[in-house]
């Protein structure tokens, strides 16, 4: 049971009798979890919230990510994501399973699978360094099922850039700011669409700008409703977030 459709499917075959009540709770006790010794691996995460279990690659052995990324390909996991993975690591991994790796961000997705790309979700940055942590954030939405538009390099030194773009902007249902320096690229977007903005404060930035702090701060502080904030440089959390207010909102609609 590593889905929402194989719980759906288990219980119509319950309702139309042609699977006993204590056959469907053996069915969904049996190994929510896999224990590899060095991971245990959480079968039931799609269940729970609709995606299954992301695989952060920093501090991991490159063969501890090919255990656990092979053991959840096994069970039948699809696009699974594996973050802040090097090459190394992925040349490894690409040997072992069927995976997509893009550098930039560092990412790779395993058992890559074609899906339906739904909604609108704008990827934007401040400049061009900050791009790697907005691909991060691209690349997870998409896997999980979205559509992305990214509008990159169009920070507020150059309002023009970002002013160009209005029409994605305005249409989308959740829109990712991406900014180093002093960060203020998501308050400015805050100011001009009426959906979520999810502001992702990078480490880009000259000595004063402490790392992205200075960006953080900026964002937590933005006058403008409707913006949260995620962690420095936590692009896979921006996007996961958006993927969720996307969805969402598809539901509504729907």
């Amino acid at each position: 049971m590593d889905n929402k459709h194989d719980i759906l499917q288990l219980l119509r075959s319950v309702a139309d009798g042609t699977t006993s009540p204590e056959d469907a709770l053996l069915n969904l006790k049996e190994k929510p979890f896999e224990d590899l010794d060095y991971a245990k691996i959480d079968y039931h995460r799609s269940i729970r919230q609709g995606a299954s279990e992301v695989v952060y690659g920093a501090g991991k052995t490159p063969e501890q990510i090919r255990g656990i990324v092979t053991a959840m390909g096994e069970r039948g996991c699809r696009n699974i994501l594996v973050t802040r993975i090097g090459q190394e690591a992925a040349d490894i991994l690409c040997q072992a399973v069927p995976a997509e790796y893009h550098p930039l961000p560092r990412l790779a997705v395993a058992y890559p699978e074609e899906q339906e790309h739904r909604g609108s979700i704008v990827v934007a940055t401040g400049g061009t360094s900050d791009i790697p942590v907005a691909e991060e954030a691209a690349l997870t939405a998409e896997t999980m099922g979205n559509k992305v538009t990214r509008i990159y390099d169009a920070g507020v030194a150059g309002l023009h850039r970002l002013l160009s773009n209005l029409d994605p902007l305005m249409s989308a249902r959740c829109v990712v700011a991406v900014a180093g320096m002093e960060g203020a690229l998501a308050s400015v977007i805050g100011g001009l669409v009426d959906c979520p903005v999810i502001a992702v404060p990078t480490s880009v930035g000259y000595g004063a700008s402490f790392g992205g702090l200075s960006a953080l701060l900026s964002m937590l502080n933005s006058c403008a409703s409707g913006c949260s904030v995620v962690n420095i440089d936590n692009g896979f959390g921006a996007g996961y977030l958006a993927s969720m207010i996307n969805q969402m909102e598809g539901i509504q609609e729907a």
